[in-house]
This record gives C-alpha cells, structure tokens and sequence, in this order.
C-alpha cells in the first residue's frame, strides 16, 4: 500500500501549478528582474536542435525557485499551453514520498496534453536516484524539457557526471553580484565608458579613472549595505535589515546545516558541524589548518572535520581557495583559505554589532565578496583559482591568484584608509619578476580616492582600484556576458 494517495499527490499539484486554472493566472513568485540564469537555462530547454536539460544548483535562498517561475511565466508568454508545464517541489513532505515517475504518472493523468511537456522539479536531492529517473525521462520522452534545482551542488554534479553527460547542464548560482543587487533595486546605473573592461583601465589616463571613480559615489552607501545584507534577492528587497539578517541566519544558514547537509550528508554530530561552521565564521579568509581545527574542536579526528568542510562546500556555503605557485618554488602547500559563500552569512552568524566601523572585520568582508565574485565570473571556464603565500616568509600573500592558460591575475584587498604596500610585499615581487609571468594585479582599496598605478617600478603595473567599482565593473562584465574576459 503506497504511503500517500494520489489524490493528496494530486491536490498538492493543484496548490503548485495555479496557472492549470487559466493562462491568465498570475504568477506572483515570478518577478521582473531577471538573474543571468535565468537566460542561459531558458536557452537550454528551448535550443531547436541540442535537446538538454538544466539543473540549478545554489544555496537556499538565492533565487533558483523564482527562476523557475520566470521560466514558466515566460513559457506561457510564447503561447505554450499552461497545462503542458508542471512544477512540483520535493522539499514538500508529500511529494517527497513519491518517485520522480510517479509525480510524472499522476500528472498525465490529469489532462488530455499534446506537444512537449515542460517539467520544473524543485529541490530534486530530496527523491531517491533522481539522476537515474532524469536519464530514463530523456533517454525514453523526447517530448519532455526538464528543469531542475538543488541546494548541494557537487552531488548534483557527480549525478551529472554519472548520469547526465550529454543529457543535462548544471548551472551553479552564487549569491548576487553587487551589480545585480542594483539592478534589481531598480538604482540608476553609473556612466560607464564604451566596452570599459577592468584589464584595460591601466591604459586610462588619471583624470578619466578619476572621472570614472567618481561615477561610483552614490552607490556608496548601498554597497555599504550589500556588504552586511548579501546577495539574497528577498532579502535585498526587504525594508527591514535587522529582520533580514535574522531570516538569513534562520533559512540559509540554520536549516542548511541543520536539516539539508544532516540528511544529505549522513553527519553524525550536528553539535560538531554547528560549532565547524562558527570556527569558520570567526577565521573566516585565513589559512585553515585542518589539524589545528581538529585540535580546537573537541580533538575530532582530522577525517572527520576533512569530511564535514566538504558537506559545507556541497552545501554552498563555504568556498575553498586553495595555494598555488607564482613563478616561486617557495610557495605554501596543502593549506587552503576558506571563505563563507557570502559576506552577509557570517554577519548573521557572528552577529558582531556595527561591523561597517570596524577595519578588520570590514576586510574580511570586502576580500570574501571579492573571492565571490571572482568565482562566480569564471565559472565554466578553464580557470584556475587560489591564493599565493610564500612558504618561508608567511607574511608575504596575494589574496587571490587567477591563472588562465594567457593570463595570470594577482588580486590584493587592502580595504583600509590607508592602501599603502611597501616595495617588499609579494604583489609588488611578483610584478617585478619576469618568471612569474604576471599579466595584471589588482590592489583593492577603500576609497574612491584611492585609485591609479602604485608607484612601484615594476614590469607589471599595478593598478589600485575601490572595491565598490572592482565588484561593480566584474559584476557588470558578467551581466554582459564577458564572464572569464576580465
């Protein structure tokens, strides 16, 4: 006897597709901004001649459901028929209990459909081998376009790599940008010079990247506020930012360690993982020591922490920067830095009050938002990423290290009143070393003021730049669709 009926099947159906009901239904969760997956997953499921599916995979809360959403309003807009389009979310505990065939079943029972049948399986990791049913529905029902989303990343793209080679694209969803967080407040846009990339600013004259820094001064206070909000549409669009942080520690980060990476992830001591992704929060952009942690922790055995940094990397909410040689062989090995998927989540976590007048905390802030970005502007492309620490000298770095089979990218944030880097500091060194092979570098600043070349002879200028304008410009590039073209 089947643990639910489908009738119950049937009646949640009713609740998740109202436009059933009349093309003319509105649909409230689809909103007018629209996020670059949106097109790019759109493309996919209406290509004419490559028949894929896609997969959206991001953290709670970063838009894949109102993606979704979009698509079908759009759908509907090209005049498919609203019954031909299904949307069902397995984080429902009834549909939960049943396959990804018997949702399928019950739904073609329910209406004569002819044509294709546009599928939306929200948070799909919640059904048993959904990688084996998707491979069935497109290997046996050429009339199916199948979207899907989840929360854990990496075990959608092991299914992928098992199951869905040349069958469906997963399309990872980082937190908003700086620049989508403005668009989707609707605020002015900056005048920006035709085809302004940020590799090509070294060639601007001071007065134009004076003028162009200057195009930036009203952004200032929301990007203020994008630091310790996020990049959460809901809550970027909220009024309420004390209200806000809380929801963000109570839906994203909350049920993700306590409910989704428990489930998905077999963890054996929810205390442990709690108080993993705290020590995170507090050392959050150092160098991590897995046996210090270990140490630190209760003296957990290093597999056991190893195994949990890598549930919260699957789960979205930590990202690992790893070390890598600059034409050195002194460089550190094996430690990698870990930052927090995304600013906002340690704020809401640590809850520090009045974090925007504290220095340190304000960098850690800047140098995970551009860790962010940076990751989500080269994904899909061959690029590696990392940082650089001398071995023998530790206090030598470079925050982040861009390397592409053309270009190698050094990034330093120093996001305090004072930018200033001495002669002896590894961007500086690198720049000035042929064999490093260093084709641009970065010094992120804090002031709009604190901009153009270091004054350092180096063979690689090194240009300073306010991160409200770094964020704003990759953001931008992204939108644009020059993402891996910095």
């Amino acid at each position: 006897m089947a643990i639910v009926s489908d009738e119950q099947v049937i009646k949640v159906m009713r609740q998740y597709n109202p436009w059933w009901r009349g093309p003319s239904v509105s649909i409230a969760e689809s909103k007018p901004q629209k996020r670059l997956a949106f097109y790019e997953a759109l493309r996919i499921i209406k290509h004419r001649t490559l028949r894929r599916f896609a997969v959206l995979s991001g953290a709670r809360r970063v838009g894949k459901t109102t993606i979704m959403y979009q698509m079908i309003d759009n759908l509907i807009g090209d005049g498919v028929s609203p019954k031909n389009i299904l949307y069902v979310s397995f984080d429902n505990p009834i549909v939960k209990l049943v396959s990804i065939d018997a949702v399928l079943s019950i739904y073609e029972t329910l209406y004569p459909i002819e044509g294709t049948r546009y599928i939306f399986l929200d948070e799909i990791q919640y059904t048993d081998n959904w990688e084996l049913w998707m491979k069935v529905i497109y290997d046996s029902r050429k009339d199916i376009r199948l979207t899907a989303t989840g929360s854990a990343s990496p075990v959608l793209e092991k299914g992928s790599a098992d199951s869905g080679t040349g069958r469906w694209s997963v399309l990872r969803i980082p937190t908003m940008s700086f620049y989508e967080y403005c668009r989707l407040l609707q605020l002015e846009e900056p005048v920006l010079p035709d085809q302004v990339r940020l590799t090509g600013l070294v060639e601007m004259s001071r007065a134009e990247l004076g003028e162009l820094m200057d195009s930036f001064a009203f952004l200032e206070g929301h990007f203020n506020r994008y630091l310790t909000i996020g990049g959460f549409p809901e809550l970027v669009l909220s009024d309420d930012d004390v209200y806000a942080q809380r929801m963000l520690r109570e839906d994203v980060v909350d049920k993700v360690i306590k409910r989704d990476v428990l489930t998905l992830f077999n963890i054996r001591s929810p205390l442990l993982m709690e108080k993993l992704f705290l020590y995170l929060c507090i050392n959050s952009a150092e160098i991590f020591s897995i046996t210090t942690a270990a140490k630190e922790l209760e003296n957990t055995s290093v597999a056991t922490i190893d195994s949990y940094i890598e549930a919260l990397e699957m789960s979205n909410l930590i990202y690992l920067a790893k070390p890598m040689d600059v034409g050195s062989k002194g460089a550190l090995k094996g430690k990698p830095k870990i930052f927090i998927a995304d600013a906002a989540m340690r704020n809401a976590v640590l809850m520090i009050d009045d974090v925007l007048s504290d220095e340190k905390e304000l960098g850690v802030m800047v140098e995970t938002a551009v860790y962010k970005h940076i990751v989500s502007f080269y994904q899909g492309s061959t690029a590696q990423l990392g940082y650089f620490r001398k071995a023998k000298d530790n206090q030598k770095e470079v925050d982040v290290v861009i390397e592409l089979p053309r270009e190698k990218i050094l990034c330093e944030v120093k996001y305090r009143n004072n930018s200033h880097v001495a002669s002896a500091d590894a961007i500086v060194e690198l720049c000035r070393d042929e064999k490093s092979k260093v084709t641009n570098a970065f010094l992120i600043t804090k002031r709009l003021e604190d901009f153009g070349i270091v004054r350092h002879d180096t063979k690689v200028p090194i240009l300073r730049i306010p991160a409200i304008a770094f964020l704003y410009l990759l953001g931008k590039a992204e939108a644009d669709g020059h993402n891996g073209k910095m």
